[in-house]
């Protein structure tokens, strides 16, 4: 077919058919199978396919900066899913953490704050940066990313919730040496890698903004 310029994004839901979803498997995770069809970009409508989903419901990435020392908090934990792809399956992170019931995204970055890394935040101390899909050929999540205003000083120690099984090293870090253990393929955690790379594009705003 010879290409045309178009718009972008052009379809929506309306151009999407769900024929019939089936829970697969119900256990602390669930996984879900659609059968489906959806428009195509040459007019005509897609053969039935099916497709599983990972449904692991959305979470909240917290990037705790410094604008006065120009530090930032990450923690170290122990990631079952980084045992066959990464060098260590401890993890350097930003603080993350899943929704409970009738919470906000700003609830979820305060709670997860304290469980992971002591640190006390209130949501005039955190911005929204942006949304993402975590690997939407796969799994419904969406990753919700703040950056919240932190002093540095005294941070640190050992933390997380032995109930849920977290053993969590909380590290303070510079920005400089961040960006230094991300080229040194230090850092995996696709989410630490966006939040740092928008860090990097945006500490100065912030320093502005948070130094007043």
């Amino acid at each position: 077919m010879k290409y045309q310029k178009t718009s972008v994004l052009r379809f929506d839901h309306s151009d999407l058919s769900i024929h019939q979803v089936e829970r697969k498997y119900d256990g602390f995770f669930k996984v879900d199978e659609y059968k489906l069809t959806h428009q195509q970009y040459d007019g005509t409508t897609s053969n039935i396919m099916t497709r599983e989903i990972f449904e692991r419901g959305d979470a909240v990435v917290l990037m705790p900066y410094d604008p006065i020392n120009d530090n930032i908090v990450l923690i170290e934990q122990f990631r079952v899913g980084a045992i066959k792809s990464s060098d260590t399956p401890w993890l350097l992170e930003f603080i993350a953490g899943m929704f409970a019931e009738n919470e906000s995204p700003i609830d979820v970055a305060i709670r997860e704050a304290k469980e992971e890394a002591n640190l006390t935040i209130s949501s005039s101390d955190v911005n929204y940066v942006m949304k993402f899909l975590a690997s939407p050929g796969g799994t419904s999540e969406c990753v919700h990313l703040y950056v919240a205003n932190i002093n540095s000083n005294n941070v640190g120690g050992v933390y997380g919730l032995p109930e849920e099984g977290e053993d969590i090293l909380v590290h303070v870090v510079s920005r400089q040496d961040a960006l230094m253990l991300l080229e040194q393929g230090k850092i995996s955690n696709a989410a630490t890698i966006i939040g740092l790379q928008w860090l990097q594009l945006n500490y100065q705003t912030l320093q502005g903004n948070w130094r007043k």
